[in-house]
């Protein structure tokens, strides 16, 4: 049964090494023969060769000492690509079957051709192109011809052993196409070169140059030049040059300068450059507006106008236009005009030159008014009294009215473009004599008017100062110069209104809340009226004390001092204060911590209220006694047989203490009699660790919690603190 499978096996082996023995029984197809190796392109060979029974493809290598290279094809001819220029190869070739590859054919010897020159071209000039290049490797000369890129004429070609070459007698703006190849010493051509080139355009010609005199702009034409892309006009004087392109046979160079000749020249552009300028065109623009210029009236009725002369004019002509619409003008070839003029009229003035080119730009407009007639229909008005408001009809010729208000002292200007005007600034309870007077920049005032009187109201009182007395009375006291006049004084503030009045020069004002704020103004009354309100003068009382004051413990040298809110107050000041030290603190605040408290010292607590402006109110007077001092020296002893024993000694400021053991079974609590410095603890559990803590007891039995702890632990007979 075992041997059965064996059998099995090496028949199996048996057959396989048979089947084996029968495949190897085929051969290689046989060896190609190269009939021909060629190269026509700089980076590859062509290999031709007899096509071998049984072969599906053949592996073409070629060798050049340094590389391999290998390719396969499916049949001849065949290629081997990526290879150097002007190299030496050895080509062979392999047959490939379904048995394997051949042995390799003998080698034949291939060499590639040159490789393409790299053309830098450009037209120099419009009849010229120009062809350069860099050596190519074992080139003895080269070959380069032009023509036409759209095929039409005739072909142009040369050859050379130079890297350059001019082609000349082109036609301008052409586009040609130049194609180069080199070749070596046997006379084989390589790769060629093409690229396109054109020639530069020639420069335009029929130039026409038209001048817009209103716009100052020259429309310049020409006729289109072969081959040109873009155009280019020139306009160059001896202070500026302006230009304009276009792709058409016209431009306009705006912004041109007048009483300024201008050279006009046109050049023509393509991708291949620019062509030489036209001959210079000559452009004169018109004459520039006259300058300088003065007017005057004189005598009265008589205008005289002058200005300044200025270039490329030929004459000149003067317009007055006046404000009912009259025109007039004066034509001339010097530079003054006289015209007939009339009172209360505004002219308009205008001067312009002329040349062949046209009129000048307009320039500045100048005008000018006859003296104005004097106001009539004159109403003052009396406002207040410091203020009078005049009111009149309007005159023709009148730019300005000027009013003057005059007491026999003093002087008070009004000026207004319109026919009326309040006067202010005056004085009080004054006659004053009041005139109107038109008014023009290049007349003057008409001071032919009449004028008015009027007498002013009461002053307006001058509150002096405004001071407190013993009694919290606040007394205003003012000056004035008013006679027989009753004042009024009003506090006006958030709470209300406070008034108080008097003959004499001061009144006291009564139930004024504190922590408010008030403005002050006093007023005068005669038969005249009652006067303006004084300037108003703040009033500021004391800030409101705040309602409660609250002192805490915090810590044995820190307490913490709270309070309401008192009306008025910005900041609080509050003061610690015993006969050894002082402790103070400044807030925004309700409340303020106050440190370097000493334990068991009696202190006297301040609070001071303070305004925004500082305005204090010594609020609260309070006696403070600080917390006793925490006891020293803690120390404890173990009472058998479930007892602890803890003293201390006492301080300053305590009679009365209180002993806390605080573990994990329970917190246990004694109190000394009084006097004593000790105290005991019984029925505690063993074995555990305690935190002990000696506090005072204040009056008010308050037990305080912020005396140090110590800890203790049970295991030792005898412990003392840690």
């Amino acid at each position: 049964m075992a041997g059965r499978p064996k059998k099995c096996l090496s028949l199996i082996g048996f057959s396989l090494i048979c089947l084996k023995m029968v495949a190897s029984t085929k051969t290689a197809p046989e060896i190609p023969t190269i009939d021909q190796a060629y190269s026509k392109i700089s980076n590859s060979i062509t290999v031709e060769w007899s096509t071998v029974p049984g072969a599906t493809s053949y592996l073409l290598t070629a060798e050049d000492g340094d590389t391999v290279i290998e390719t396969m094809v499916a049949n001849s001819p065949g290629t081997v690509t990526g290879l150097k220029a002007a190299t030496l190869y050895q080509i062979t070739i392999r047959s490939i079957g379904a048995a394997g590859r051949s042995q390799a054919s003998p080698p034949k010897q291939a060499k590639t051709v040159l490789a393409a020159p790299i053309l830098e071209v450009r037209s120099p000039s419009p009849d010229s192109i120009r062809v350069q290049w860099e050596a190519v490797y074992t080139a003895v000369g080269f070959s380069v011809s032009i023509m036409r890129a759209n095929g039409l004429g005739r072909i142009w070609k040369e050859n050379t052993t130079n890297t350059t070459l001019t082609f000349t007698s082109l036609d301008a703006g052409t586009l040609y196409t130049i194609k180069a190849y080199a070749w070596n010493a046997n006379g084989t051509p390589g790769d060629d070169s093409t690229c396109n080139q054109r020639t530069s355009p020639r420069a335009p010609a029929n130039i026409q140059v038209s001048f817009d005199s209103g716009a100052l702009k020259a429309s310049v034409s020409w006729a289109p030049t072969e081959g040109a892309f873009n155009y280019t006009v020139m306009a160059s004087s001896d202070s500026s040059e302006l230009s304009c392109s276009t792709t058409f046979s016209s431009c306009a160079i705006s912004s041109l300068q007048c009483g300024t000749e201008y050279l006009i020249s046109v050049s023509a552009s393509n991708d291949a450059g620019s062509s030489r300028s036209t001959p210079a065109v000559t452009l004169r623009t018109v004459a520039c507006a006259p300058g300088r210029v003065t007017i005057q009236e004189d005598p009265p009725g008589h205008l005289s106008v002058s200005w300044s002369n200025v270039d490329l004019s030929d004459y000149y002509v003067a317009f007055v236009k006046s404000d009912d619409g009259l025109e007039v003008h004066c034509n001339t070839s010097l530079t003054q005009c006289n015209f007939f003029s009339e009172c209360g009229f505004t002219y308009f003035i205008s001067v312009f030159a002329y040349n062949k080119a046209g009129q000048s730009p307009l320039g500045d407009v100048f005008n000018y008014t006859t003296a104005p007639c004097c106001p009539g229909d004159i109403t003052p008005v009396l406002v207040s009294s410091d203020r009078v408001e005049i009111v009149w009809s309007p005159v023709r010729g009148a730019e300005l009215y000027e009013t003057k208000a005059v007491d026999g002292v003093n002087v008070i200007e009004c000026n207004d473009t319109a026919p009326a005007c309040t006067l202010s600034a005056l004085e009080c309870d004054t006659r004053y004599n009041i005139t109107v007077y038109s008014f023009s920049e290049a007349r003057g005032s008409n001071t032919s008017c009449t004028s008015q009187f009027i007498t002013t109201g009461p002053c307006s009182p001058e509150i002096k100062n405004i001071s407190k007395d013993a009694f919290s009375m606040i007394n205003v006291h003012w000056r004035s110069s008013n006679d027989d006049a009753t004042y009024t004084v009003t506090a006006r503030g958030d709470t209300g209104l406070y008034r108080c009045s008097s003959t004499g020069e001061s009144c006291t004002l009564g139930g004024l809340p504190c922590g408010s704020a008030f403005s002050v103004t006093a007023v005068a009354e005669t038969q005249a009226g009652q006067s303006l309100p004084s300037y108003s003068v703040p009033l500021e009382t004391v800030p409101c004390c705040p309602a409660s004051l609250t002192v805490t413990q915090v810590t044995q040298s820190v307490v913490n001092v709270s309070w309401t809110v008192g009306t008025g107050a910005q900041t609080y000041m509050t003061i610690l204060e015993s006969n050894a030290r002082q402790s103070k603190c400044h807030t925004h605040g309700n409340h303020c911590l106050l440190g370097c408290i000493t334990c068991g010292v009696n202190y006297t607590a301040v609070l001071k209220a303070i305004s925004a402006t500082g305005l204090t109110a010594d609020c609260a007077y309070q006696s403070y006694f600080s917390s006793a001092c925490c006891p020293l020296g803690v120390k404890l002893y173990r009472l058998a047989p479930n007892g602890i024993r803890i003293y201390w000694q006492a301080t300053r400021g305590s009679a009365n203490y209180s002993t806390d053991l605080y573990g994990s079974k329970g917190i246990f609590t004694c109190a000394p009699s009084s006097g004593l410095s000790f105290c005991d603890v019984t029925e505690i559990p063993c074995g555990d660790v305690y935190t002990v803590m000696v506090s005072p007891v204040a009056e008010t039995g308050l037990k305080l919690t912020f005396c140090p702890k110590k800890i203790y632990s049970d295991k030792l007979s005898h412990r003392k603190v840690k």
